[in-house]
């Protein structure tokens, strides 16, 4: 997996279905411009979905999902628009998202999707919805791939049997993603303090975010999450908001990443290191904006200064104000002026 931080996951999901219908290009076609895309926003992985509607639900499984937004009445029937990619497409996504300069994932929903995918993903997302299917994380955790898990619709305790689960089948490297398993998320179910619960609880695997919120002007949602510590951002990546049905009305697109990725590094740049010290940048503010020991009157040489002779004045390129108590009392060297600014050289 690549390093960048935050790691950004695009969701491709199966948004590209609908694009290839309105485009009248083929699937495959579609998935590949969507990361051409996804590259060009600079995003670190391109995410898809694989499965099959006859081994991921039941005919009569209802909807969950906003019906205004995507009016399929059942799970199977909507899995089954979006159905038709196997192994072969799948490899050749996987190669063209190499060429493309990013990691290639899927998340499977079956084991015989888990296990083509073994060569090809350089992870394996498993969903929020298959988080208390223990045999088959075990069958994915068996794999020695890094995992993402989503933790969406879940008690702490279920969490902590998924990672346990996970770690008994050997699998080393984890990441928890936050989740709210509701299409869209409203902002104020967001819940991201979820990702420090989860930072603190499982300090020994990474946590991350994946989004489920509209997208805002500003993508404060993902910078917020960031903000709170998630390394790993995930969210649905569409070509058009406006499509009608799947994830496109909760997805972000290009634009939307691009902004999100800009917004990571300022938080970056402005957040810096941590260590309190001088800056560069300081020096010289430092030095005239402080204040230094300065003469209320003339001081004629020989004479002894009072502490009501002296008044803590910018710059600061005299004598330090903190001396106050040492200068008082000493005997000018010279004749000063009102207003000099005291060095240790006229005492």
């Amino acid at each position: 997996m690549k390093t960048t931080r935050p790691y950004v996951i695009a969701e491709m999901g199966v948004n590209f279905y609908d694009t290839a219908r309105v485009m009248g290009i083929s699937p495959l076609e579609a998935a590949k411009r969507y990361i051409d895309q996804a590259a060009e926003a600079g995003i670190a992985c391109a995410k898809f979905q694989s499965y099959k509607a006859g081994t991921i639900v039941s005919k009569n499984s209802p909807a969950y999902w906003d019906t205004a937004k995507e009016p399929t009445k059942t799970q199977y029937e909507l899995f089954l628009k979006h159905d038709g990619f196997g192994e072969g497409e799948y490899r050749e996504l996987c190669d063209y998202t190499h060429a493309r300069g990013m990691d290639f994932s899927s998340t499977p929903f079956d084991y015989a999707s888990a296990d083509y995918l073994e060569g090809m993903v350089d992870f394996y997302k498993i969903s929020s919805s298959d988080l208390s299917n223990l045999p088959f994380i075990r069958h994915i955790g068996a794999k020695g791939k890094p995992v993402a898990l989503s933790v969406g619709a879940s008690y702490l305790s279920e969490v902590d049997e998924a990672v346990r689960a996970l770690k008994s089948a050997g699998c080393k490297a984890i990441t928890l993603l936050h989740c709210v398993l509701s299409y869209p998320t409203a902002p104020e179910n967001a819940n991201l303090r979820v990702i420090e619960t989860l930072k603190k609880d499982f300090p020994d695997v990474r946590v991350g975010f994946s989004d489920h919120v509209a997208p805002d002007d500003t993508m404060m949602t993902l910078a917020a999450a960031y903000l709170l510590g998630a390394e790993v951002i995930e969210k649905h990546f569409t070509l058009d908001k406006t499509l009608p049905g799947n994830d496109h009305y909760h997805a972000g697109d290009p634009q939307d990443f691009k902004k999100a990725i800009a917004n990571f590094r300022w938080i970056d740049t402005v957040l810096g290191k941590g260590e309190k010290t001088v800056l560069a940048c300081e020096d010289v503010p430092r030095r005239e904006a402080r204040r230094s020991l300065v003469l209320t009157r003339d001081i004629k040489a020989g004479e002894v200064i009072a502490k009501e002779d002296l008044m803590p004045k910018r710059p600061g390129t005299g004598i330090s104000p903190v001396h106050m108590d040492i200068v008082a009392g000493r005997r000018a060297v010279r004749d000063l002026t009102e207003d000099t600014i005291l060095t240790w050289d006229m005492i």
